[in-house]
């Protein structure tokens, strides 16, 4: 019997080959990977740490997780590193639950000027166990003002000041955050989920040598599997100063270790670690440095290029992956426009600006970014001409035989850079369209 669902796989898989892939956070992961996380390691529990698991039977899959915290700690200079988080998401609470107790808390930045749900939103667990206070952008420049951080610290006095964003375009001074949580008692988190890989190509300050611990995904600019990981440059001691049966301090690493499991996961998912290894092998090779520097002079190509026809750049450019596009001269909603470049063959996500007019499900503003089509091979001569069609297609976005030409001639285009994904085996017929 044919399973239909390897149909709506083959689907996808023409979708990613055919479009230009702008999500900032969406990227394609090498062949290698795949086949690691399509294993059968996604067969075997090993509830533990590698050498003290609570299952028999995983001599071959502690070397696989041995291999992936070693090349992790390599990768970013760390000296502690777990690589079980399902997710950052996942990274993100186990990080929580160790440092914090209910109620302490939580200094981060705002989740409507680019911070992150699991950083204290109250939709979020993050938001509903602890006590949470928000910094923002400035509201001309759209950038961090550290002074502003500095006094919210003071008067807030959080138990953990956290750092990073889903879209915030330029780098961060960690030394700066440093000292404000020195001066105030906190400890330092840096969720590194969006600028990981051009951290690792030592493209963008390094937080390692500056916050107590260090959170990411694996999928974004790293290019890896979907999940998440947890790191330090050095171990410190339990800020709650809770004993050992010998009397000797815990470590922040045991504490993260343990809340993660048995704290909020069970079995690590031994493929996806697998898969992981892969890619941060990928990571360490030269041509990984290449591919982060091109991501960058892209995301700067196509900021450029957008504020040539006129798009507003917040921020007026970008030092990483990400352009953050406000379309309120243009006389769109963000809503509108994601759905006008899907039509043109273009993927993007709609993203709230600072102190946004618009609710979040409609926003005045898209989310761009440019690790995904750097992957396929595009340079800055190439998103010239996205920027190009971007444009086109938002000035002629009630134009449907437009929208078309657009999307043909992008289909067009892409065959020069194709992806090295081989169509589903299996023959069952891809569907015409998604139901509604």
């Amino acid at each position: 019997m044919q399973d239909p669902i390897f149909g709506w796989i083959e689907a996808e898989r023409r979708r990613q080959e055919e479009g230009l892939e702008l999500i900032a956070s969406e990227n394609y992961a090498s062949p290698a990977v795949l086949r690691a996380l399509g294993s059968v390691l996604n067969n075997k529990y090993a509830e533990g740490l590698p050498g003290r698991r609570y299952y028999g039977g995983c001599q071959y899959v502690d070397e696989v997780e041995r291999l992936a915290q070693q090349r992790l700690k390599i990768l970013f200079g760390a000296e502690w590193a777990n690589v079980q988080p399902h997710s950052g998401a996942q990274a993100n609470a186990a990080v929580l639950l160790a440092l914090l107790h209910p109620g302490e808390r939580i200094l981060s930045f705002e989740l409507a000027h680019g911070g992150h749900l699991t950083h204290g939103s109250p939709l979020n667990i993050s938001g509903k166990l602890y006590t949470v206070a928000h910094y923002g952008v400035h509201p001309e420049s759209y950038l961090l003002d550290y002074d502003h951080i500095r006094d919210k610290a003071r008067t807030f006095r959080p138990k953990l000041l956290i750092a990073g964003a889903s879209s915030y375009p330029r780098d961060w001074d960690w030394a700066a955050l440093r000292s404000i949580a020195d001066e105030v008692g906190a400890l330092l988190m840096a969720d590194i989920a969006h600028p990981a890989g051009l951290i690792a190509a030592r493209l963008l300050r390094d937080p390692l040598p500056y916050c107590h611990v260090v959170t990411s995904t694996t999928h974004k600019t790293l290019r890896g599997p979907r999940g998440g990981i947890i790191m330090m440059k050095k171990d410190f001691d339990n800020p709650f100063g809770e004993k050992t049966p010998k009397g000797q301090l815990k470590k922040m690493s045991s504490l993260f270790d343990s809340a993660l499991f048995p704290g909020i996961q069970g079995g690590p998912h031994m493929h996806s670690i697998a898969a992981k290894a892969v890619a941060f092998g990928e990571a360490l090779q030269p041509e990984f440095q290449s591919y982060a520097k091109q991501v960058i002079r892209n995301a700067q190509a196509l900021a450029q290029a957008l504020m040539a026809r006129g798009y507003t750049i917040l921020t007026g450019g970008t030092d990483n992956h990400i352009v953050l596009v406000d379309l309120r001269n243009k006389g769109i909603t963000g809503k509108e426009a994601e759905e006008v470049l899907e039509k043109a063959g273009m993927t993007v996500n709609k993203n709230l600006i600072p102190n946004d007019p618009q609710p979040p499900l409609i926003t005045s503003g898209i989310r761009l970014g440019t690790p995904a089509l750097t992957t396929r091979g595009l340079t800055e001569s190439e998103f010239q001409q996205v920027a190009e069609w971007i444009d086109q297609a938002l000035i002629h976005r009630s134009d449907e035989s437009r929208l078309n030409r657009i999307r043909a001639e992008i289909r067009s285009f892409l065959r020069s850079y194709p992806l090295p994904y081989e169509p589903v085996a299996d023959q069952t017929p891809v569907p015409d369209e998604v139901p509604a």
